[in-house]
């Protein structure tokens, strides 16, 4: 059970979880970097790489039963880092394309928030399917958006298209429904709140400004499957 550990101890094998973690942060770290320094891509796809394999930490808090106060200690850490990375030049690779916005800030602490909600209740799958959601989601939107975006579309002075949005759509459809269907098999519950949980995420990224879609997405996505499971399954 994730709260199986007494608050706050450090046993070997939770350590050994941490520096797996860890290794699998610093590897994504170090090809951004290393994608960066020797512009084998441009920014905004360096960004993409980090944006989409940082938020499968959650799967190995999950998977590892991580306590809850490391994933909560550890969002703080990385939402300072991401506060000072917009002064000074840490990691210039993941923040180097040029935009005013606070979204590593939001993607990191999105993370704590959903699991300092989620643990205690004993059902990270929300917390996973709401970072997951907004990693894969609107990572690969933004990239279809402006490889493929042939048909534009305004809100509020930002510039969409309709390829990524439905990208966006079909991404959280499928993140969803796969979690769901692993955690309570083949119900009809799974397929119809996948298909809510697909709407609304991409209506929050298509709303959402200056980089709080890395908050507001993830938020709602979790909200809205856990609250619709909450009512379907009574």
């Amino acid at each position: 059970m994730l709260n199986s550990l007494p608050l706050f101890e450090l046993t070997p094998d939770l350590w050994l979880d941490i520096a797996l973690v860890g290794v699998w942060l610093g590897a994504i770290i170090l090809l951004a970097e290393s994608l960066h320094l020797w512009k084998a891509a441009d920014p905004e796809k360096v960004r993409k790489v980090v944006h989409i394999g940082t938020g499968h930490v959650i799967l190995f808090a999950w998977w590892l039963e991580i306590p809850a106060w490391i994933g909560i200690a550890a969002s703080i850490v990385a939402s300072a880092i991401a506060l000072l990375s917009y002064k000074l030049p840490i990691l210039p690779g993941i923040n180097s394309v040029g935009r005013k916005s606070l979204g590593t800030f939001f993607y990191a602490a999105s993370i704590g928030i959903l699991v300092a909600w989620f643990w205690p209740l004993q059902l990270p799958q929300y917390a996973a399917i709401g970072i997951l959601v907004m990693t894969w989601g609107d990572g690969l939107a933004a990239l279809v958006g402006q490889q493929y975006g042939k048909h534009p579309y305004k809100i509020w002075g930002m510039q969409k298209s309709w390829e990524g949005s439905l990208t966006m759509t079909l991404v959280s459809y499928l993140v969803s429904s796969l979690i769901l269907l692993a955690v309570q098999g083949n119900i009809w519950q799974t397929w119809v709140v996948s298909a809510a949980v697909a709407l609304v995420a991409t209506a929050l990224e298509a709303f959402s400004k200056l980089g709080i879609d890395n908050l507001t997405v993830p938020l709602g996505s979790a909200a809205v499957c856990f609250f619709l499971m909450q009512l379907f399954l009574v």
